[in-house]
């Protein structure tokens, strides 16, 4: 998958999730962040490790590009066992993934992202491999059809998801801890920051990991993935330190502002305001004036829109705030008045 926007905290394309790899912590103690789910993960682990048997299964939940997978790296170095890794998708059928269960040893991690793709028939095989550790396959159709039971090693499960709620209630019982991953702060971004600059081996000034982080939308992949940008950008104009200038013409020429918004996203507001008189309007209007699937409005752009208080959803459609008038450059009319007590996210 080709990532379009550069700001997104999608993942994307194997060449550039290789290139992360060599940017991502390999110890708890080099995590930046989310210092209560750290800590409370250090402790089963730590308990799991003097118990000499594996750690219980995992599900982190947050939006894309947190550190989910990260997380998954680190519990497979912390617990010194094998990490093998797939997706909800990957897992058409239950027979995708008997292969993998057969060939898992003691104390390995089996990484499941997107785990709330699983098709059913293959989350309902899970449920035995995960609960008892043991499978049971069915072998010809028919009058020929017999079962077959499997014994399986111990391992830990660990699933990753962005959407929580599409979970089963049956799965998410299953889990024995459950973490919610969070947005970052803009001082911890900066130090993810320094940290990958100083692994890609090049200098960065205090103003310019500042500046990123400011623009990195709370993201630790979004802020590496600009990073990586501006590297490219100052080897192409032959200097090697990344300099506050530097940084600003980088990300002026993807069109990123200084709130970390994009053109998609300030095309998004300027629809509503231009067109829809600041709002309301639904979604599925703002998809076809704007030519974008009504997924990706609401999966990739609104999100960040509301987080920043730029655009409020209400039971009426979607409304711009008089930040996003005052963003664009934009007069806030007299009259503007949208009645926001609706507000869906804080229902």
């Amino acid at each position: 998958m080709v990532i379009e926007r550069r700001i997104s905290g999608q993942k994307g394309n194997p060449e550039e999730e290789d290139k992360f790899l060599s940017l991502r912590p390999t110890k708890l103690s080099e995590y930046v962040g989310q210092k209560n789910l750290i800590d409370k993960l250090s402790i089963a682990m730590d308990a799991s490790l003097k118990r000499e048997e594996p750690v219980r299964h995992i599900l982190f939940h947050g939006p894309p590009g947190l550190g989910k997978t990260t997380l998954s790296h680190i519990i497979s170095e912390e617990m010194n066992s094998r990490l093998v890794k797939t997706s909800g998708p990957a897992l058409s059928r239950p027979a995708d993934l008997m292969g993998i269960l057969t060939s898992l040893q003691e104390g390995d991690i089996l990484f499941i992202d997107e785990i709330h793709r699983l098709p059913r028939a293959v989350e309902e095989f899970l449920y035995p491999a995960i609960e008892d550790f043991q499978v049971d396959f069915v072998i010809d159709q028919g009058p020929m059809a017999r079962t077959m039971n499997f014994s399986l090693k111990h391992f830990t499960l660990v699933g990753a998801t962005t959407r929580p709620g599409s979970i089963t209630a049956a799965l998410r019982d299953r889990f024995y801890l459950m973490y919610h991953v969070d947005f970052y702060t803009e001082k911890e971004l900066e130090i993810i920051i320094k940290q990958s600059a100083k692994r890609l081996k090049i200098q960065i000034q205090e103003e310019a990991s500042s500046e990123l982080a400011k623009r990195s939308r709370g993201t630790p992949r979004t802020a590496n993935r600009l990073l990586l940008w501006v590297r490219d950008y100052i080897h192409s104009k032959g200097t090697k330190n990344i300099t506050l200038e530097s940084t600003k013409e980088a990300l002026a020429m993807e069109n990123v502002d200084e709130k970390g918004l994009d053109e998609l996203d300030r095309n998004y507001l300027k629809t509503i305001i231009e067109l829809y008189n600041g709002g309301p309007v639904g979604v599925e209007a703002l998809a076809a004036t704007l030519n974008e699937d009504t997924d990706t409005l609401v999966d990739m752009v609104e999100p960040y829109l509301l987080r920043t208080s730029f655009l409020k959803r209400t039971r009426s459609g979607r409304c711009a705030s008089d930040l996003a008038f005052t963003h664009l450059g934009l007069k806030v009319p007299k009259d503007f008045q949208n009645d926001f007590s609706f507000n869906e996210n804080s229902s």
